[in-house]
């Protein structure tokens, strides 16, 4: 498969139908760049990772504003409107989830960047239901989030624990590089966790839609695309988030 991505004919001979296939099957399930520009004398390229994280943030924006608006306009003792319940149901399930695994200390501080990321990195992830690369099978993207998460874990770590955050590494001394590689690959195993999953589906999904005959794409994707787009998208989400909770957790109780 990699090898016929790479295959280029020579001039004037036209490319074996398989292999012209395979190449047009890795630009859809590939990283593709639309435009490119200079800055301070390096190169830069818009990609499909960007201009999808640009229509994201722009959705995400939109249905904000919306959000806020339906409730502003509420009667809080009238009847709720089935966008009412939709939003209620979307914020208690953040605030008991943040408030339980964090603590109602400490869970107010988080629920919005909580809630913010676990919708985020969901919508990113069934994108492709809406023909679009999901940004997060971009190795740059689930880097960057968990990168974020492993800021904020020792930065609480040195706001409540102050130098036992790195004394800790220390105890017991015998375990110390252990400890030291436990604490860099946090941000590593997140990303490559969610990154590993919503390419996996994304790569499937292309295979299908390329491969099979046009008559089965007729019901059978629509299949793969509830486990690979929502069910999975979902459970990726939550579980990224869930860690993100935890090991801040962690940072600032001191376990």
């Amino acid at each position: 498969m990699l090898s016929a991505l790479a295959m280029r004919a020579p001039v004037g001979q036209k490319l074996p139908e398989a292999v012209s296939r395979s190449n047009d099957i890795g630009s859809k399930i590939g990283i593709n760049g639309f435009g490119s520009f200079e800055l301070f004398g390096y190169r830069f390229w818009i990609t499909s990772t960007h201009i999808a994280l640009l229509i994201l943030v722009i959705a995400i924006s939109v249905l904000a504003i919306l959000a806020n608006r339906v409730i502003r306009k509420s009667d809080p003792y009238g009847k709720p409107g089935i966008c009412m319940v939709i939003i209620e149901t979307i914020v208690t399930f953040i605030d008991n989830t943040t408030m339980s695994n964090m603590g109602d200390e400490h869970g107010g501080k988080f629920r919005n960047y909580i809630g913010t990321l676990l919708l985020f990195i969901f919508i990113s992830n069934i994108s492709g239901v809406f023909g679009l690369r999901p940004p997060t099978a971009d190795y740059g993207v689930t880097f960057g989030l968990a990168m974020i998460t492993f800021v904020l874990i020792h930065y609480n770590g040195f706001k409540y624990q102050k130098i036992k955050h790195v004394t800790g590494l220390f105890d017991p001394i015998p375990l110390t590089p252990i400890n030291i590689i436990g604490e860099i690959s946090t941000p590593i195993s997140m990303s490559l966790r969610l990154f590993g999953n919503v390419l996996c589906g994304t790569v499937i999904m292309g295979l299908l839609y390329n491969l099979l005959p046009q008559f089965l794409l007729i019901l059978w994707p629509g299949a793969f695309h509830v486990y690979f787009d929502l069910f999975s998208g979902a459970i990726q989400a939550y579980v990224f988030t869930m860690l993100t909770m935890v090991f801040i957790s962690k940072a600032y109780n001191g376990d």
